[in-house]
C-alpha cells in the first residue's frame, strides 16, 4: 500500500501534500524577526528571472504535451496590420515582369492549345484565313485523265464475277458450311 501511494504521489504532482502529523511542523528560522537577511537585490532580481523562464518554459511544455487544449491568443501585438493591401503599399510587379508574365501566359496557352489540337484529332481544323486554300491536283486542266465510264463499268462487271467465283470456290471447298 506504501509503494502504491509512493507512486501516485510520483505520478500526480499536482495533488501536493497534505499532513496533519504533529512532528511535522518546526519554527521557521527564516521569518522571524531576528532572522538574517537571506538574499540580496541583485540575486533576487536574478532569481525572479529565472521563475520567470522556467514558468514560460512550463507553458511551453504544457503547449507541446496537451496539443488538444488548443491556442488562445488576447495579446494586442499579435493582430498586425497588412501592409500588401493598403493604399501606400509598394508596387508589387513593375511593368517588366508584368509583360513577361503576360508573354509567358500567352505561350502556355498557345502550348495547350498545341497539345489539345495533337491529343483530340477527330475535333478537326477550321481556319478562315484564305492563305490556307490550296490548289486541287486532281480538278485541273493538265490533270492526268482518270478513267473512262465505260472502263469503269466493266471494272465493276468483273469485279462481280470475281466475288461469284470465289463464293462457288468457298462452297466447293466446304461443304459443311
Amino acid at each position: 500500500a506504501a509503494l502504491k501511494k509512493s507512486a501516485v504521489d510520483y505520478m500526480h504532482p499536482e495533488v501536493g501534500v497534505t499532513t496533519t502529523d504533529g512532528a511535522c511542523f518546526g519554527r521557521n528560522y527564516f521569518g522571524r524577526a531576528s532572522a538574517a537577511e537571506t538574499e540580496d537585490d541583485e540575486f533576487a532580481d536574478e532569481r525572479a528571472e529565472v521563475l520567470e523562464e522556467a514558468a514560460a518554459l512550463k507553458k511551453l511544455a504544457m503547449d507541446y504535451m496537451h496539443p488538444e487544449v488548443g491556442v488562445a491568443a488576447t495579446d494586442a501585438t499579435v493582430f498586425g496590420r497588412n501592409y500588401f493591401s493598403r493604399p501606400s503599399a509598394p508596387e508589387v510587379e513593375d511593368m517588366e515582369e508584368a509583360e513577361e508574365r503576360a508573354l509567358v501566359l500567352a505561350e502556355a496557352a498557345a502550348l495547350k492549345k498545341s497539345a489539345v489540337d495533337y491529343m483530340h484529332p477527330e475535333v478537326g481544323v477550321t481556319t478562315t484565313d484564305g492563305a490556307c486554300f490550296g490548289r486541287n491536283y486532281f480538278g485541273r486542266a493538265s490533270a492526268a485523265e482518270t478513267e473512262d465510264d465505260e472502263f469503269a463499268d466493266e471494272r465493276a462487271e468483273v469485279l462481280e464475277e470475281a466475288a461469284a467465283l470465289k463464293k462457288l470456290a468457298m462452297d466447293y471447298m466446304h461443304p459443311e458450311v
